[in-house]
């Protein structure tokens, strides 16, 4: 039953996929004029962002630094959530995290939760508050750049395989979230680094949502009465 609830759920969010995606172009777009004023920081996290995909493809896949960030991704939630963590497991094929609760974030959480990056963040303004960190700030968007590729690198290749995380929620309920949350991450990073606020994030999602599920359901509406008529005119030439 949760199962179906969560595919309809899923469904409801299709169109905020759509939303999310549109929002964080049109950011993109207002964010190109920060190249001609800070060309090197523009540049330095998709510069990161490409080497970590070469490397990708060209190198042995550290399987292991991966599983490990997931199934430490799979523990922190549940502890920011009031759970407890027990034994964690951590191997080439796969690991293993035994927790005393669980919900759906929990289980999709290494999938949009950039744990590696998560930490190059948080060491950066940990070290600012000691330290003049501001010449080290290219590098640092960098190093977020590499980490992020990492995780959206290794979550694609997982996501092609059967991920018991995912059957457990239904795949449109979970693509679903995976994809909002990602993009969510690509639309912050332009605000961390370029011109645009937060608040313009904020403002294209709002505007980009409504407008969506209004044509959405203009869409419903639409094909409810085509349908009807249909009957209506079935009924009529049985009659």
């Amino acid at each position: 039953m949760w199962k179906f609830i969560k595919m309809l759920i899923g469904l409801c969010l299709l169109p905020l996929c759509w939303a999310v995606s549109v929002a964080v172009y049109n950011l993109f777009q207002d964010s190109i004029q920060t190249a001609a004023t800070h060309p090197f920081e523009t540049w330095a996290l998709p510069t990161g962002f490409l080497l970590w995909v070469a490397l990708f493809f060209l190198l042995p896949r550290p399987v292991r630094t991966y599983v490990l960030g997931h199934e430490l991704t799979h523990a922190l939630w549940a502890l920011m959530m009031g759970g407890r963590i027990g034994k964690i497991k951590v191997g080439k094929d796969g690991g293993h995290v035994e927790l005393s609760r669980t919900n759906f974030l929990i289980t999709l959480a290494p999938y949009f939760f950039p744990f590696y990056t998560v930490i190059v963040i948080a060491v950066y303004y940990l070290l600012s508050l000691s330290i003049d960190v501001e010449p080290y700030r290219m590098w640092w968007l960098a190093a977020v750049g590499v980490t992020w590729s990492f995780h959206l690198t290794f979550t694609i290749s997982m996501l092609a395989e059967r991920q018991p995380d995912i059957q457990e929620h239904g795949r449109i309920f979970s693509y679903a979230v995976i994809f909002i949350v990602n993009v969510l991450v690509i639309g912050l990073w332009m605000v961390l680094i370029g011109a645009p606020e937060i608040r313009t994030l904020w403002s294209m999602l709002k505007q980009e949502t409504l407008s969506v599920y209004a044509l959405t359901w203009h869409y419903i509406l639409t094909g409810v009465q085509k349908v009807m008529m249909l009957l209506e005119t079935a009924r009529t030439g049985q009659s």
